[in-house]
């Protein structure tokens, strides 16, 4: 069912493209997907607006793509008390969680730190750094604050929840489950920080720039569009845990690609309760990608 459906997915891109149903054939990526063992969901949304979905449910742990709706929270937060991304906060070293993703506490190791609100939404976009998350959750904006400033935007599909922290998935990871969404939540969503106006704009600008700098999982999506010189990805992943089952809770990466001649195409690719090695479900988010990117760049058949 799920090849059938991804698939059906690659002709619903060609045809879209403009080429005829016929040239669905050219596109064959059951040996990309035949063996991934896990739920794979899809969502695509062109620059003429066209829409695709592909196992579209709600039941997709966000993990720390999520860090990307929190984000968005701080800055309307920042905004309403006419602060920026410049304002500084104080940090207790007790407030920092040692048994977690953390390059920032590498990088602060003992003591109490002044830490602008900036360099912690870059620790947590660019790094996945979960204790700047806890802490931006903390201090500023909370997952109830996140989760209903990003329903509240304008055209923003509602099959998502965002409930717990990073620091309290962690205690119990089964609450990873209740930090869910659907793909076309998560592209929408990206494809709003790239086109519309959702925060002030000199820090949605930023939240762009930090996205466009984002260097984890360079298997997944970053080695896709590496193959498209000129091409430019915006993105935020997100992956880990193992259930009781032994399955990996997540592997997701969500990002929008501008092409060299400006077109862009927002994609979510999200796997959930993978029993494989995380490689490869990385060559299987690139391998979706780089299929979808061909038929986008090549849709006036050059």
């Amino acid at each position: 069912m799920i090849v059938a459906r991804l698939f059906f997915l690659i002709a619903a891109v060609i045809a879209l493209c403009g080429c005829s149903r016929e040239k669905a054939t050219d596109i064959r990526i059951d040996g990309l997907v035949n063996d991934v063992p896990g739920q794979i969901g899809i969502a695509v949304i062109t620059s003429d607006g066209d829409t695709l979905t592909v196992n579209n449910s709600d039941d997709y742990p966000l993990m720390s793509v999520f860090k990307l709706h929190e984000t968005l929270a701080i800055a309307h937060a920042l905004g309403i008390d006419n602060q920026t991304f410049d304002s500084i906060l104080n940090i207790r070293r007790e407030e920092l969680s040692t048994d977690t993703w953390s390059p920032m506490l590498k990088d602060y190791p003992s003591g109490d730190i002044d830490i602008s609100v900036a360099d912690l939404v870059k620790y947590s976009l660019l790094e996945s750094d979960n204790n700047a998350s806890n802490l931006l959750f903390e201090h500023i904006a909370s997952t109830e604050q996140t989760d209903s400033f990003i329903h509240a935007l304008p055209g923003m599909p509602q099959n998502f929840k965002i409930r717990y922290t990073e620091r309290q998935m962690q205690a119990d990871h089964a609450k990873a489950y209740e930090n869910r969404t659907s793909p076309l939540a998560c592209a929408v969503l990206i494809d709003k920080v790239i086109s519309d106006s959702l925060v002030g704009r000199e820090m949605q600008d930023s939240i762009i720039s930090w996205l466009g700098d984002c260097k984890s999982a360079p298997n997944r999506m970053s080695a896709a569009v590496a193959q498209f010189p000129d091409a430019r990805l915006y993105h935020r992943t997100g992956s880990g845990y193992v259930n009781e089952r032994g399955e990996i809770v997540a592997i997701n990466d969500v990002g929008v690609i501008v092409m060299p001649d400006g077109r862009k195409i927002a994609i979510a690719v999200l796997i959930k309760d993978f029993t494989g090695e995380q490689c490869q479900a990385d060559s299987t988010i690139a391998a979706v990608t780089t299929k979808i990117l061909d038929r986008f760049a090549n849709k006036d058949g050059n």
